[in-house]
């Protein structure tokens, strides 16, 4: 495939220049069996895993046997506290456990590659040239992306996350922010719109090469 050339935007939502996406990384090949493992292996480890049920033994009372064995006519029982009761133990219910694994390396940058693949072919991924705030606005900071027309479920990767920038975009609730290189398929995914900045898309060019 042939590298894909998309322009780049300014704050102000003019376009100045122009960049020549990675070949390498930018193929068009798109492998959904491989986000989908890393959808569902980004999911599982973020699970706590707490919820809890107590058997027979761990309910409390229940340490008497409630008639004796025979000659009462009832049904033989040991224990107030056995499941078939009510406010008895339960039979295998959860536990906390922990539901997380590792998913190889090279799993992981196939699926991100084909997730930006997929962001690229749809047409809704957006290079900017740069972007700093000189206050920690939020009017500031959206209307930076009321330039570029977007309103809706936006994932910004850049090289670096300023403070003021941080700051200014924690309270516009469609935005996401992250560092380039911490970039995973699941948060590609779980975004209508990318966009990265110039210096962001070389860094995260350059983390494939690892």
């Amino acid at each position: 495939m042939e590298a894909v050339t998309l322009p780049i935007y300014t704050t102000e939502g003019k376009e100045i220049d122009s960049v020549k996406l990675n070949s390498a990384v930018f193929d068009g090949e798109i492998n959904t069996a491989v986000i989908y493992q890393a959808i569902v292996a980004y999911r599982a480890n973020q699970r706590c895993g707490l919820a809890s049920t107590k058997t027979r033994g761990e309910v409390s009372g229940g340490g008497r046997k409630p008639w004796k064995q025979k000659g009462t006519g009832r049904a033989r029982v040991g224990s107030i506290r056995s499941p078939l009761w009510r406010k008895g133990g339960v039979v295998f219910g959860p536990h906390p456990r922990d539901f997380s694994y590792v998913l190889p390396q090279k799993i992981k940058k196939l699926a991100l590659k084909s997730s930006l693949n997929l962001r690229l072919k749809e047409n809704n991924i957006i290079i900017l040239d740069n972007i700093k705030l000189e206050e920690p606005k939020t009017r500031l900071a959206a209307k930076i992306f009321s330039n570029l027309k977007l309103n809706s479920s936006v994932l910004l990767l850049a090289d670096k996350i300023e403070p003021n920038l941080k700051k200014a975009l924690r309270n516009i609730s469609f935005i996401d922010v992250d560092v380039a290189k911490n970039a995973h398929a699941y948060e590609v995914m779980s975004h209508k719109k990318l966009v990265i900045t110039k210096d962001g898309l070389k860094e995260l060019t350059e983390n494939f090469k690892k």
